[in-house]
């Protein structure tokens, strides 16, 4: 039975496209592109929302409970962090109070939240790194321990994770890359060095997703109850992978989500639960040295687990398109700027927004929830033109800067 824990989080806000897309005028210099393509207005609306909801009350409660021994880790996209920097000094305070906790521990992450990974695996480990920078001279934390884009693991990714130094990563436990082995356990690749910690997915997503569902035969979720699943669990620990957003956004502060939380700590600790950070984990528990193929097929922790979240439609690979269109016209013209556009063109939540295309079920519900109000407006193929013109508005502005 499993006596140990790791509760892993990220925060993140995606920078959103301007639609109806907009003409980028002839001659626009490429520091003001970004005013054509990107709607500043939308980000600023939600980020206050999430901030007031989730934000500013989930890390006061998570500080609370990392002085009574709780321990977590967080990952922050780099596209939250230039958000909160312009609109929410008081949500960076908040997290920065939560992190200087011992009981908290960094997480680096892929910091656009891209798949530039797909596109330039050597830009990808340079941002990596760029990104762990970043985040150590914020928080004031050495990180060791990463995580990608929507959890998302190959085996290049892998490889490129241990060549930027990192000692552990996490991984989506999912049957068809685990195979007969469970994902309870520290694993790596046979004869290298990155551990991997690997996301429980059926206890992660009880919480994530399933805790307000009224019409889960296990609803109202109790604290005793999650608490006894952990421990009965077979295998040396459990990874919880979770959006901080769960708490306070997804699911409501009235619906009784932090009382849970708080009740869950007590429960852990009566089970003889041991709350563990992903490094020390990777560190004490990698005795064994279990090892897993990791699959040249992509993981996330998104819908099935695979890449046909993101790219199981038409309008999905035709924008994924566009995507490689835009960063490789933008490499052409060898400006930075133009670069930094396009590599913030290549979030992957643009391609989580039209899930729903041609879907339903739980996953299409989810992407559609988190396509924004006003976008549906415009109608869902009026969605889908809009989003692909504004990568085509840029490729066609680049035409006098790839000269």
């Amino acid at each position: 039975m499993a006596e140990n824990l790791v509760v892993y989080t990220v925060v993140h806000q995606p920078r959103r496209l301007k639609l109806p897309a907009q003409v980028v005028p002839a001659k626009t210099a490429p520091e003001a592109m970004s005013d054509f393509m990107f709607d500043e207005a939308l980000d600023r609306r939600y980020f206050e929302q999430v901030a007031a909801t989730s934000y500013i009350p989930a890390a006061a409660m998570f500080t609370d409970l990392t002085r009574r021994g709780w321990k977590m880790s967080i990952g922050f996209s780099n596209s939250f962090l230039v958000q909160a920097e312009r609109w929410g000094s008081d949500v960076l305070n908040a997290f920065k109070k939560l992190c200087a906790s011992p009981n908290v521990e960094i997480v680096n992450v892929e910091p656009y939240h891209s798949w530039l990974l797909y596109f330039d695996i050597l830009a990808f480990k340079e941002s990596m790194l760029t990104g762990r920078q970043r985040l150590e001279e914020m928080f004031q934390k050495p990180i060791t321990v990463t995580d990608t884009t929507e959890m998302f693991m190959s085996n290049d990714a892998y490889f490129a994770l241990q060549q930027c130094g990192f000692g552990a990563a996490f991984m989506e436990g999912r049957a068809w890359q685990l195979g007969f082995r469970e994902p309870t356990h520290v694993y790596q690749h046979p004869l290298q060095r990155l551990k991997l910690l690997v996301r429980h997915h059926d206890l992660s997503d009880d919480v994530g997703y399933r805790f307000s569902n009224r019409y889960w035969n296990h609803w109202p979720l109790m604290a005793d109850t999650y608490a006894k699943w952990v421990r009965d669990t077979w295998g040396d620990l459990v990874v919880v992978g979770w959006d901080f957003e769960t708490f306070g956004e997804h699911h409501r502060r009235e619906g009784g989500i932090f009382e849970f939380m708080r009740a869950l700590a007590r429960e852990l600790k009566k089970r003889k639960v041991r709350m563990l950070l992903p490094s020390d984990a990777a560190n004490e528990l990698a005795s064994r040295h279990l090892e897993v193929p990791v699959n040249e097929y992509g993981t996330t922790w998104a819908g099935e687990g695979g890449m046909e979240f993101f790219l199981g439609n038409e309008a999905q690979q035709g924008l994924f398109r566009l995507m490689h269109h835009a960063y490789s016209k933008a490499r052409l013209t060898g400006d930075p700027r133009l670069v930094e556009i396009a590599r913030w063109l290549l979030q992957s939540d643009n391609l989580h927004l039209i899930q729903w295309f041609g879907r339903w079920g739980p996953d299409a519900e989810v992407s559609a929830y988190f396509t924004p109000d006003e976008w549906w407006e415009l109608g869902a193929l009026g969605i889908l033109r809009e989003q692909q013109r504004v990568y085509i508005n840029f490729i066609r502005a680049l035409d006098e800067y790839a000269k």
